[in-house]
């Protein structure tokens, strides 16, 4: 072999061998420019399933790297945002309040009517006692605010029959019931007070037969009042509810009712005072009830006293031995503690029949003639009765442990920083019975406010809504 063949076969191999050499590092950077593609893609899909996991996709603005969402989502952070959500997503749903119905079959009710009683607070006594407000923003108790709250909040119940009590701007209602097709009466306290009870209802539905009202003053029982109305059930509006042909029986039938509405003295040492109040409205009601021909009776308002006071069991009983009772205890106020109550709803190992006790002891105790004149209208009368047959209408549709007590009254119907208690009721005769009660709010759900009136509720109290049937139209449990 020559020089020159062996300088040329030196030269192919060195050719071939770069030329290995190129393919190699070629095949080398593709393998690893196709691992960090697999490498990153496998981290996006990572990250993508990490992201798939929040609530709601966050849409990122331009320029923004997506990889940053993750940095702040520490395991412990990430527990109290669930937490926070979970919290807050809790509240909204049980702020709200929910019907709960009877156990009657009313399916084929032609008759209903829906009737709420409200204590709206009074402009006057929400400036007169500031104390009991301290918690709440002064923006929650402005009228102009508060009014608009009520009339929506009633509203949208559907109601037929609205009383109102601590009413001190009726004007206000009036002009923004009447839009809604309501038309109402009014009945201011005596004396040096300037707020009374109101009580409208559906013109549609109702037509006004009687009115009538009690001055208690004419009777020294101080400057509270009562009202009361007879309404009549339009025929067409009855019959409209049906498509079926009225029998002859329903087309000669015309629905009457006696409501009655009060506000009751809140004084709780006067207990003589309250009795005299409440003994003289439902000997009203049974006279008017009479002389209209026996017609049902619906009775609502603030009765300032507590389930199982001896005040409440005077209305649910139809007696009551007074002597039995310290004046000062009839209401059941004093002995009621708003701190006492919460803890003890609050905790669940407690037996709940230890939440509502009489309050009032069964001791004899000593009532001067006076005080005995004021309660039952003579010196000589120690045993109190009235001949109405009243049901609670909340007792009729059971609720949850969350807002009733241990005998199925609610658990709070008024809220402010010195009280948290139920003080308002429905009450009827047997001749209607309750369909649906609108349930109260949980005392948990309460105390997360200072106090009411709130962002959402307008007064300091709830209202209590009832819709009513008439009993012959419904079939027995």
């Amino acid at each position: 072999m020559t020089k020159k063949e062996c300088l040329l076969m030196l030269e192919e191999t060195s050719s071939a061998t770069v030329k290995r050499k190129h393919i190699y590092f070629e095949e080398f950077h593709c393998n690893r420019q196709t691992k960090r593609q697999k490498l990153v893609s496998s981290e996006t899909k990572t990250k993508t399933k990490t992201l798939t996991l929040n609530p709601e996709p966050v849409r990122n603005p331009r320029g923004w790297n997506r990889f940053h969402a993750i940095r702040p989502c520490s395991s412990s952070s990430s527990r109290v945002h669930k937490r926070w959500q979970k919290r807050n997503n809790c509240r909204s749903s049980k702020a709200s309040r929910n019907w709960v119905f009877s156990s009657y079959d009313c399916s084929d009710c032609k008759d209903k009517v829906v009737i709420v009683s409200y204590n709206i607070l009074g402009v006057e006594n929400a400036a007169k006692h500031p104390d009991l407000y301290l918690n709440v923003p002064r923006k929650f108790l402005k009228w102009d605010r508060r009014k608009d709250l009520i009339c929506k909040e009633v509203n949208h119940y559907n109601a037929d029959i609205l009383c109102f009590q601590e009413v001190d701007r009726f004007k206000d209602l009036d002009d923004l019931l009447h839009e809604n097709g309501f038309k109402g009466v009014y009945k201011v306290r005596t004396g040096d007070a300037c707020d009374g009870c109101a009580l409208f209802w559906n013109e549609k539905k109702f037509t006004l037969l009687h009115e009538d009202s009690i001055e208690f003053q004419d009777f020294d029982l101080r400057n509270n009042v009562a009202q009361f109305c007879v309404l009549k059930m339009n025929r067409h509006q009855s019959e409209s509810s049906s498509h079926a042909k009225p029998s002859k029986k329903r087309q000669m039938r015309s629905r009457r009712l006696l409501v009655g509405n009060i506000h009751v003295l809140f004084n709780p040492n006067r207990g003589d005072i309250k009795l005299g109040q409440v003994r003289l409205f439902l000997e009203k009601a049974y006279k008017l009830s009479q002389e209209w021909g026996n017609i049902p009776v619906i009775l609502v308002g603030d009765f300032n006293s507590i389930p199982q006071s001896a005040m409440y069991q005077f209305l649910a009983s139809s007696e009551l031995n007074i002597h039995l009772h310290d004046r000062r205890r009839i209401s059941g106020q004093l002995e009621h503690s708003s701190r006492r109550r919460e803890i003890r709803a609050q905790n669940k190992d407690i037996d709940r029949h230890h939440v509502w006790t009489p309050f009032s002891r069964q001791l004899t105790s000593s009532w001067s003639d006076e005080e005995l004149v004021l309660a039952t209208g003579n010196k000589n009368v120690t045993h109190l009765q009235h001949k109405l047959n009243l049901s609670s209408a909340y007792l009729g549709a059971p609720g949850s442990h969350r807002t009733r007590d241990s005998h199925g009254e609610p658990l709070a119907t008024s809220y402010h920083s010195k009280f948290m208690g139920t003080v308002d009721y429905i009450w009827h005769t047997g001749e209607l019975i309750p369909v649906k009660v609108l349930d109260t709010l949980p005392v948990d759900v309460l105390r997360r406010n200072a106090s009411l009136p709130s962002e959402r509720w307008g007064s300091d109290h709830l209202a209590l809504v009832c819709e009513l049937a008439f009993a012959d139209d419904c079939k027995e449990p």
